[in-house]
Parts: C-alpha cells; sequence; structure tokens
C-alpha cells in the first residue's frame, strides 16, 4: 500500500499504528451499522479500545463538531432567512444533527485514535 500520510489514514478510517488495517467493518454511512468497529486492527493487531471507556473522550470531539456544525448553519440561517424566530432554527439544525449523527460518530472515534490518543506509527507492521 505504500506510504500513508497521518491525514490520509485519518480520511480513509484506517488503523493509527499500521495505517492499513480498517477500523471500522461496517459502511460508512449506515443509519444501524455505522457503530460496528473491529475490535483489533485486521492487519496488525492493536487494539482499538485499549480500557474500559476509552472513547468517552471522542464524545468530546463529536461534541465540538456537532457545535461548529450547529453554529454554521445558524449562522447560514441567520443571514440567508432574516434572523427568523427560534423554532426555525430548531426545525432546520435538529434534522441535521440526526443525520449526521453516524458519520459525527466514525470521524470523532478516527480524529481521538489519530490526534489525542499518542498511538505511534510505527513503519513497515
Amino acid at each position: 500500500m505504500g506510504n500513508v500520510s497521518k491525514l490520509q489514514a485519518a480520511l480513509g478510517g484506517l488503523c493509527p499504528r499500521c495505517r492499513q488495517g480498517k477500523i471500522f467493518s461496517g459502511p460508512f454511512y449506515s443509519p444501524t451499522r455505522f457503530d460496528e468497529m473491529f475490535e483489533h486492527c485486521p492487519q496488525c493487531g492493536l487494539r482499538y479500545e485499549v480500557e474500559p471507556g476509552y472513547f468517552i473522550g471522542a464524545m468530546y470531539v463529536s461534541y465540538a463538531i456537532s457545535g461548529g456544525v450547529a453554529l454554521v448553519m445558524g449562522f447560514l440561517i441567520f443571514y440567508l432567512g432574516g434572523d427568523p424566530d427560534g423554532w426555525i432554527y430548531a426545525c432546520f439544525i435538529a434534522p441535521v444533527m440526526i443525520l449526521i449523527a453516524p458519520i459525527n460518530f466514525r470521524i470523532s472515534r478516527v480524529i481521538w485514535l489519530h490526534y489525542v490518543a499518542g498511538i505511534q506509527y510505527v513503519k513497515g507492521l
């Protein structure tokens, strides 16, 4: 597979240690199977959930992503809609938050593994 950068591995949902094995076993966007992860990397055997509750920190990443999306949508609604009533904001933003939840779940875990958890890349695994 050659040399894969950290960013390429993160965007591809690949293991942070070998940058070859997939992190998730299910399809990228699935309302029912979005949370299916391999317990260990299929290539190098890295255990993704190092300890119980390991991915609780990824919830903070998910919260930041959701907040950013909601903030951008709020600004767009404000400027394009001429500052409508509060229920208009809720009617647009809430469904989007629900629709992006599976993607947000995956992205936050990948960011957690690659950029926060401190797992080092081992070349040649």
